[in-house]
């Protein structure tokens, strides 16, 4: 209670508390704020008194707090010294250190050597101060660049990367292995000692060396820490003994061997390039070493081991970048200084006297003629690192700490990016490798996967093609470390707030693009390789949209563009080549309705605007979940509709319509059209809710609204059929909660949504619609939406062999003349409509049976004034203001005869229709609801298939216009 301090607003509002920000870390106990309801009902706190009270209902409304469970020895936790600097010094004094960056002095020069590193390093430095930004930009777990790159751009992107990631350093394990395996396997020949041959020798010498660093890595990261500084002295011991070794005066022996000490000459002769081979060149040359500038992640990616990665990950890396590109091009200089390119080790060699007729190579003004071995090309000396230092054997011992601490790293960095991708559910099959064993939380078998991979690619045995292949993985993943650090800049986002400054969104950029061509440059097909894996790995993961949400700066870029393009369009005019339905949907909860919700869909996913209306009421207010709005979203998405939900609190649908019809949409993204399912059980409903439909109706006419009315056979709701749904629902619920009790973590909707997903039920929209046609009656100048409704329906996979046939008004005489206007006017609409059908006999009567039913059925309706003597039409309006008196039922007489024909001619041509759109009779002022209400019930009654009352705003929806 005494951190839980409270403000002098209220007893129940807190200060500021770091545990209430902490909440979404894994494994990190939170503690909740109160929320806006219960500081609104501090009172009860208020004029509690007793003081055991309030402290009861603090907990009561606050959470209880987790009981603290035995104390366990805390994990090994490391700075920024041992955790990061000297991990990614280690990894970046590779194998390529001591084996062949003397050999690439010798292709390349001093001159391009340095180059090459400098190209390397910038490629990594600029990579850093991308890494450094993202990790202080808040907490970092474990994962390291993986975690970093898929909390930046999103699970589409960091998954693939993830997956490369872990692949590439078992890769790079491999790579340092093989490179402290060739050193062993060379000592051993020297000794006369072979096992089999020497391929195979240096394959047993991997694998033997590679379980060994395997056990190491099971016995926990606080025996590998240790190991990793062994090396570290070992290192620095060895490069102490180089340098002092360049400074000591060469013997005959050394010279043979084409070390001669500081000389002008042989720096002079080793400046430019002299390239062996045709395969090798500069960038080859490049390939090769590039390899031993990836260590810069080893750092990172244990970041779950670190005490403060966002101070240790910044400080550690680039003060091992800078140490590190000191060291290479300070051995690249002195070696290229002290010794010459080719020499044979043979003594007798040495020049007698100043002859040197006939002599090549750089020993010759040094008194050597290493001519022989120059030009049949056995040269086995020259620029060798170990030869130069003051003892040998310490130079041996160097490679072996470099390699092996390389290896050893890169074994440890592999399964914890893994562990951590596994651990996010993006890819199926791999949560088996997601676990974690110990304080630590070591993944065991990822560690084994891992040795599995590196055992393999040691068994190839050839160092620098995997050096080519490990170059383009860490590239690809530099690459969108620094987008993600651009992306993440340029968004704007308020969240993107590192605490590290020195950095650029455009230096990012760069880093990503010259990464990329680095790619292409170096092995090109190697790249495309690198490539496809990503795209096939995005394509899989955007298939499947994993249920993750991380706040990534994708998600900001598209709100960013959302925003900008909102704003823009509203500064365009509107044009009728550009209309396009844009539909506020009256659908109430979306999954009570699926066939108005798939209706809409049909004609306006991809293109045009959606918005799922739901009107509750006060009473429905009171017993709405508070997460449902929630669980509709997720319905929808689901059902894969495109569509916005907007909740809305009236008194009643025409007082929420007409809010919605006002405030929907945002600029031009705004509803032009209000769709609502037709009330079917208008004849056994209050007055007060017929009047409320027919007054939203007219609300849509006069706000310029266009409307459609979907009737289907069987009615639109669906309630009943959810009743055994939300049972199920609340079964799940239960079991849910029982199997989650002992985790105590919150039951959410996607838990209950993936339990039970009954509530998808298919409607006729979903279903492929065959050679069946969709029956338009145009019986009044719209504007054009009665035709355009259908020609987008066409469009769709589900309707696309559906032909459809226009029904239009006319006489017997001009039937024909009337029939090719008509075909010709939907020619220059570009509307492959050319069944139209002309209905001559609309004007006669209907039949006595259907215009008798049509009586009976607004009687209960009617007033019948006449038949009442001494009351006067006012009086039964005051009783029964909606109902319909003898003489405006007399004066619409023949307009709902019209009505009752029309239907008769649609139930004999429309039987077997898939979809019947007619013309919506707009109301006049002084037509009575009722009536109305009967006219709308007698168009569409006695159908088999969906029919659709529309109605256009009486403007222009089509064109045959180019401007």
């Amino acid at each position: 209670m005494d951190l839980r301090r409270s403000s002098f607003y209220s007893t129940l509002d807190l200060v500021p508390q770091l545990e209430n920000y902490a909440s979404t870390l894994p494994h990190q106990k939170s503690r909740s704020r109160p929320s806006l309801e219960a500081l609104r009902k501090a009172f009860d706190v208020r004029f509690s008194t007793s003081g055991n009270h309030i402290s009861q209902q603090l907990v009561n409304i606050i959470g209880h707090e987790e009981s603290q469970g035995p104390q366990e020895k805390a994990p090994v936790r490391f700075g920024w010294v041992t955790g990061v600097m000297m991990r990614c010094m280690l990894n970046i004094w590779g194998v390529i250190l001591f084996l062949r960056l003397t050999w690439i002095i010798s292709q390349a020069g001093i001159l391009l050597t340095c180059l090459i590193i400098l190209m390397s390093v910038t490629v990594t430095s600029v990579t850093a101060l991308s890494i450094s930004a993202i990790a202080t930009n808040g907490r970092v777990i474990s994962g390291g660049a993986y975690f970093m790159i898929s909390r930046s751009l999103g699970p589409e992107i960091g998954g693939p990367i993830g997956m490369v990631f872990s692949f590439a350093n078992a890769l790079a394990c491999a790579l340092n292995t093989v490179g402290f395996a060739e050193v062993v396997r060379d000592l051993m020949e020297e000794f006369g000692v072979v096992m089999v041959d020497s391929v195979n020798d240096l394959r047993i010498v991997g694998v033997i060396t590679v379980t060994v660093l395997l056990f190491i890595s099971l016995a926990g990261m606080e025996w590998e820490s240790k190991a990793q500084i062994l090396f570290f002295t070992v290192l620095m011991v060895s490069f102490s003994n180089y340098f002092v070794g360049t400074f000591i005066p060469a013997s005959l022996e050394k010279q043979a061997q084409g070390i001669f000490g500081y000389h002008s000459e042989i720096f002079m002769s080793n400046l430019k390039p002299d390239w062996r081979g045709p395969e090798n060149n500069f960038f080859q040359m490049f390939a090769i070493f590039f390899p031993s500038a990836i260590g810069i992640l080893s750092g990172a990616n244990i970041s779950g081991d670190l005490k403060d990665p966002a101070t240790a990950i910044p400080k550690g890396t680039l003060m091992a970048i800078f140490w590190t590109t000191i060291s290479y091009i300070a051995i690249s200089v002195t070696a290229g200084s002290c010794v010459i390119r080719d020499a044979s080790g043979n003594i007798s060699d040495i020049l007698s006297g100043n002859i040197t007729d006939g002599c090549v190579g750089q020993g010759c003004k040094l008194g050597w003629n290493f001519t022989e071995c120059i030009e049949s090309n056995s040269c086995i000396y020259g620029l060798v690192l170990g030869q130069v230092s003051g003892l040998s054997h310490l130079i041996t011992a160097g490679v072996f700490a470099a390699s092996l601490s390389s290896a050893l790293g890169f074994l440890v960095s592999a399964p914890k990016v893994f562990q951590c991708l596994c651990r996010d559910n993006i890819y199926p099959y791999i949560g088996f490798f997601a676990k974690g064993y110990g304080k630590n939380d070591e993944p065991l078998r990822a560690y084994i996967l891992c040795y599995i991979i590196a055992v393999a690619f040691i068994l190839i045995g050839e160092l620098n093609i995997i050096a080519s292949l490990i170059s383009n993985f860490f590239l690809c993943s530099y690459c969108l470390i620094n987008f993600s650090c651009f992306h993440a800049s340029i968004t704007n986002s308020p969240g993107w707030r590192p605490s590290f400054h020195y950095y650029s969104k455009w230096t990012a950029l760069f880093g990503a693009v010259i990464s990329v061509v680095l790619m292409f440059l170096l092995t090109w097909w190697a790249a495309l390789i690198t490539f496809s894996i990503i795209f096939f790995l995005f394509g899989y993961v955007n298939y499947n949209k994993p249920k993750v949400n991380w706040g990534s700066s994708v998600q900001a870029g598209t709100y960013n563009m959302a925003l900008s393009y909102s704003v823009s369009l509203s500064g365009v005019e509107d044009h009728v080549k550009n209309f396009r339905p844009q539909c506020l949907v009256l659908t109430g909860p979306p999954n009570q309705r699926p066939a108005l919700v798939d209706f809409v869909g049909s004609f306006t996913k991809h293109i045009s605007l959606m918005i799922c209306g739901d009107i509750i009421t006060e009473q429905e207010r009171q017993t709405r979940p508070p997460d449902a709005t929630e669980w509709l979203v997720k319905w929808m998405n689901k059902r894969k509709v495109r569509s916005f939900y907007t909740p809305f609190s009236a008194h009643s649908l025409r007082g929420g319509a007409r809010h919605l019809l006002q405030a929907s949409g945002l600029g031009k993204l705004k509803p032009n059209t209000l769709v609502l399912g037709f009330k079917t059980n208008w004849r056994d409903s209050s007055s007060e809710s017929i009047e409320d439909y027919i007054n939203t109706i007219y609300d849509t006419f006069d706000s310029n609204y266009c409307l459609c009315i979907l009737r289907m056979m069987d009615g639109l709701d669906i309630f009943d059929h959810l009743l055994c749904v939300i049972s199920c629902n609340m079964t799940c619920l239960c079991n849910l909660k029982k199997k989650k009790k002992t985790n105590k973590t919150r039951v959410s909707v996607d838990d209950i949504s993936d339990k039970c997903d009954s509530d998808q039920i298919k409607t006729v929209f979903q279903n492929d619609q065959g050679k069946k046609t969709i029956d338009v009656y145009w019986i009044a100048d719209d504007g054009g939406l009665t035709l355009l409704v259908p020609y987008l329906l066409t469009r769709r996979k589900h309707w696309r062999s559906s032909k459809v046939r226009v029904f239009i008004v006319g006489d017997e005489q001009n039937m024909e003349e009337g029939r090719n206007e008509m075909v010709a006017l939907l020619k220059r609409f570009r509307l492959d409509f050319n069944d139209v059908i002309v209905m001559t006999d609309s004007e006669k009567r209907p039949h006595a049976k259907n215009l008798s039913r049509f009586v009976d059925s607004v009687a209960p309706f009617r007033l019948h004034d006449e038949q009442q003597d001494g009351i006067s039409v006012e009086d039964l309006r005051q009783s029964a203001p909606w109902k319909i008196s003898d003489k405006e039922f007399e004066a619409f007489k023949l307009k709902s005869e019209r009505k009752v024909r029309l239907n008769e001619i649609i139930r004999r041509n429309s039987q077997h229709a898939a979809l019947v759109l007619v013309s919506l009779p707009v109301p006049q002022s002084d037509c009575p609801r009722a009536l109305y209400m009967a006219w709308l019930d007698t168009l569409t009654c006695g159908l088999h298939c969906p029919a659709v009352l529309i109605r256009g705003n009486q403007q222009n929806v089509l064109t045959f216009y180019c401007q």
